[in-house]
This record gives structure tokens, sequence and C-alpha cells, in this order.
């Protein structure tokens, strides 16, 4: 009985020691399976930030980087003031050119035996009857004097000179209005009369500012050429100094593509910086060019510059214009570097 009582004691003890065993090995396999699992992130994030580059191919900051952006900074400057001239011009000839197209003046020479007066009222009338006329208004003795002082002299007599009166028309509507048959009719029915409707001075108006845009279109060229040969040249100068490095990318299989948008985007932010700093200087000598001419209004030159081109104030296309120029800079930096770099790794093959 004591042997029996003995083996049972021991079965009982190793019934109480085998469940503990088992609820021991599953903690062990899951803290051995959370290792495995967190194991393989470490090297995924090491190898990618290995593949990250460090630093970029082109330094950021060189002399000759610097130099390069105040060169293209002066260019965009100077590409944004031809734009606002071109503008200041352009405006100006347009309001001339509608000033002058909304009057007409008839011209009365004056004749042996006919009555000046009277054909100066007969001219009027009729230029009332046709359609798209404004207004009809014969010029006093005192206008034409003042028209002619400072050529004649002041006190001029009109009643010993044949100086021919002068009829302004205003015109409402020039598309209703026939200039041909208003032309045709002041010659026949009134003695000495013929009509000018400025055509000459029209098509020299639209004549100089055609010129005056063809001018301004080729200076911007010109200067934004200059501007592309010296990003070739500063292209090939950073070549040159980061020789060995753009040597051990190409052969060691690095496509040119890759290196020439590195050089890219190093020109396309040098670009901007340039073109933005000469964009906003323009700007500000805009604004300060019309605040000088609004303060000096009274003054002698400021006076003869607005008789010249009206208000010197540049409007708003001027101003978008110089937007343009800003981001034509910074696409045209970008390509002529990203073409210069693939035109070098071409000669290397």
């Amino acid at each position: 009985m004591a042997q029996s009582d003995d083996t049972d004691n021991q079965q009982s003890a190793d019934a109480e020691v085998k469940p503990a065993r088992k609820t021991a090995r599953p903690k062990r396999s899951k803290r051995i399976k959370r290792k495995v699992v967190s194991k393989p992130k470490k090297p995924e994030q090491s190898e990618d930030s290995r593949l990250r580059p460090a630093a970029a191919i082109v330094p950021p900051q060189s002399v000759a980087g610097r130099a390069l952006t105040l060169v293209v900074a002066i260019m965009s400057f100077l590409a944004c003031l031809t734009v606002g001239g071109v503008s200041i011009v352009w405006d100006a000839a347009d309001a001339w050119q509608n000033d002058l197209v909304r009057e007409i003046t008839i011209q009365i020479r004056p004749t042996e035996g006919v009555d000046m007066l009277r054909e100066i009222d007969k001219a009027v009338a009729l230029a009332q009857e046709f359609p798209g006329i404004g207004s009809v208004r014969a010029m006093s003795d005192a206008e034409t004097k003042a028209l002619l002082e400072p050529w004649l002299g002041e006190g001029l007599q009109l009643d010993g000179l044949p100086v021919p009166r002068l009829i302004q028309i205003t015109v409402a509507d020039p598309d209703q209005l026939n200039l041909e048959q208003l032309s045709s009719a002041v010659s026949q029915n009134v003695v000495g009369a013929s009509l000018d409707d400025h055509s000459v001075w029209t098509s020299r108006l639209s004549a100089m500012a055609g010129a005056v845009v063809a001018g301004g279109f080729a200076i911007m060229i010109l200067v934004l050429g200059s501007m592309v040969l010296s990003v070739v040249f500063a292209t090939q100068s950073a070549m040159a100094g980061n020789k060995d490095v753009v040597s051990v990318l190409h052969f060691v299989g690095a496509e040119d593509s890759f290196i020439a948008r590195e050089f890219q985007r190093h020109f396309l932010l040098l670009g901007l910086k340039g073109g933005i700093s000469g964009g906003v200087a323009a700007i500000m000598s805009f604004l300060l060019l019309d605040m000088l001419t609004r303060q000096g209004s009274g003054q002698a030159s400021s006076d003869q510059l607005s008789a010249l081109v009206g208000s010197v104030s540049v409007s708003l296309p001027g101003y978008f214009g110089v937007f343009g120029v800003v981001f034509l800079v910074a696409i045209l930096t970008a390509l002529t570097s990203g073409l210069a770099v693939k035109a070098h790794l071409a000669k290397v093959d």
C-alpha cells in the first residue's frame, strides 16, 4: 500500500509539472515570432538610405553659380524693361489712333468773291446730316490765332491773311459713318472745302507702333540669346569642376538623362532666382517711374513726356509680360543646361 501511494504521488507530481511546461512553450514561441517579424525591417531601411544620394552632383553654391545668377538677373531685368517700354508705346499709339479715328476736320480755304461765313454754315449743316456724327463745331477766330501763334507770333490779324478756317467734327460711331460720301459731299457743295480724316497720321502711327514692337522683340531675343550663351559657358564650367564625379557616374552605368536632370534642377533653381530678382527690380522701376511722373506734373520735362506718350505707366498686360519673361528665363536656363550636359556626355562616349 505504501508503494502504491508513492507511485500515485509521483504521477500526480509529473502531471503538475507537464502542464507547466506546455504553458511555457507558447510564450517562447511568441517571442521568437516577434523577433523574426521585427528583424527584417532594419535591413530594408538601411538599404533605402544607402540608395538615396547624400549630396547633389552640382554644388549648390559656388563662385560661378553666384556670378551666373547675377548675369541672369541682369538679363531678366533688361528683358522686362523692354516688355514694359513696348507696352507703354503700344498703349500710347493705340490711344492716338482712337483719338484720330474719333475726330475729323473740314478745311475751308478762302476764295475771292465767296462769303466764308456762309460756306462755314453750309458745311456744318451738311456734316450734321450724316449718321455717326456726334458734334460739329466751327473753330473761332481766337482759336485759329492760337493755333498759328507758335509759328507766326502774337498779334496776328486774320483779315489780311488767306488763312483757312477749320470745322471740328467728333465721330460718335465710326462704323456708321461713310467717310467717302462725306468727303465727296463736302467738296461738291462747299466752295474750297476738303475733308481731312487723318488717315495719313493713323497709318504712320500704326507703322511706328509696329516698328517699336518688332524692335522690342528683337532686343529681347538678343538679351535672351546672351543669357543662353552665359548658361552654356557656366554649364561647361560646372562639368569641368565636377568632371571626376560625372565620369564615375557615367562609366558606372548612370544614364545621361539622370545626370542631365541633376544639372537641370540646379540651373532651374538658379534661373528662378535670377529671373525673379530681375523681374522684381523691373516692377519696382515701373512703379518708381509712374510715381515720379505723377509727382512731377507741371514741370516742363514731365509735361513733354506726358504729351508724347500720355500717362507713363505700365498697363496690366505689361506686368503679365514681366511674369512671362521670368518663367521663360527659368525654362531656357534649365533646357540649355540639360542640352549642354547631354552634348558633353555624347562626346565622352
